[in-house]
């Protein structure tokens, strides 16, 4: 399903086009005619080339760059995310380098600036939510047209044991695999949904969370749609919460004297974090994730992409983001 076509001819700039994310929104701005710049620090193989595509390699913090990139732009679309989520890593990109993105805007009197977020953030206990939510507010004064999407859940981030089910392993959930929920979003409903975004005025200078098409589904739902796609039985494994309690006592320990330890700690600390907290939109009212509050979007559903994975018609690259 396509989406409208765009007609302000000026370029959008697309940061993170490397990114997941990023390619899939590359495809759809190209898909609508849209010339693209995307400031890379060095090419991937699989980019496309296309005449509405400009790509400039370098340092993405040099000053030069910015500017030559800015140069003409109206409109800004970042998909900027920290491979790791350590803290260092974290401030660096997801604030550091949005900000410096996000000065070269103002400098070159761009007017839009749409940033892809993470619904994670509404109960902030990690650096890189504190990191995503510091820019979040810069980007909210800036005076720039903003837009901050908050995407629940990834169909890759819920499909990394895909391997051990076909490998007649269980499948692992914490707790009884229903302490969470989420409304899985595929790349290419999200990239539309980023899109739609430049010329949606409804859809300006406000804060946006966003799901798939529902209904919100559990760890122990998508085991059960895993082991269906793969045409096995499905033998789960209970892992208890306390068990990353532990390893993360240990890793702060360690990390008093090892910056690597440190950053394993804030590793698990976020497996715990998605381990425990749902990917929907929390009702302060209520004190609870609400399915209901969480909107929709798209067509694209997690079983299919399952489906998918277990034919070898698609292909999982979860790089760092992995929990399993």
């Amino acid at each position: 399903m396509g989406g409208a076509m765009i007609q302000n001819s000026s370029p959008v700039v697309l940061l993170g086009a490397s990114g997941t994310i990023g390619r899939a929104v590359l495809r759809e701005l190209l898909s609508r005619g849209v010339a693209v710049r995307c400031p890379l620090r060095a090419r991937p193989d699989d980019l496309p080339d296309h005449p509405n595509l400009c790509i400039t390699l370098g340092d993405l913090q040099d000053t030069g760059l910015q500017a030559q990139v800015m140069t003409g732009a109206s409109r800004i679309i970042s998909c900027l995310a920290s491979r790791s989520g350590a803290p260092k890593d974290a401030w660096n990109v997801e604030y550091g380098l949005n900000s410096l993105w996000l000065k070269a805007a103002l400098s070159a009197e761009v007017r839009q600036f749409i940033l892809l977020s993470a619904l994670c953030v509404q109960r902030p206990e990690l650096a890189f939510q504190q990191a995503k939510l510091a820019f979040e507010a810069d980007l909210q004064a800036s005076g720039l047209t903003w837009t901050i999407v908050r995407p629940t859940a990834f169909f890759k981030s819920l499909s990394g044991q895909m391997e051990r089910l076909r490998n007649g392993k269980p499948f692992l959930v914490f707790g009884d695999g229903r302490l969470t929920a989420c409304k899985p979003i595929s790349d290419s409903d999200l990239a539309r949904y980023l899109v739609d975004s430049l010329h949606d005025p409804e859809r300006a200078n406000r804060i946006l969370p966003i799901g798939g098409p529902g209904p919100a589904e559990t760890p122990a739902e998508q085991g059960e749609a895993l082991a269906q796609a793969l045409g096995v039985p499905l033998k789960i494994r209970h892992v208890p919460v306390a068990f990353l309690d532990v390893i993360i006592a240990v890793l702060s320990v360690a990390g008093w004297v090892s910056p690597r330890a440190r950053d394993k700690a804030e590793l698990a600390r976020i497996g715990k974090h998605y381990a425990t907290r749902s990917m929907l939109v929390w009702d302060p009212q209520t004190s609870t994730y609400s399915d209901e509050a969480t909107p929709e979007t798209g067509l694209d559903r997690l079983e299919t992409y399952y489906r998918q994975l277990a034919s070898g018609e698609a292909v999982l690259d979860r790089g760092d983001h992995a929990v399993f």
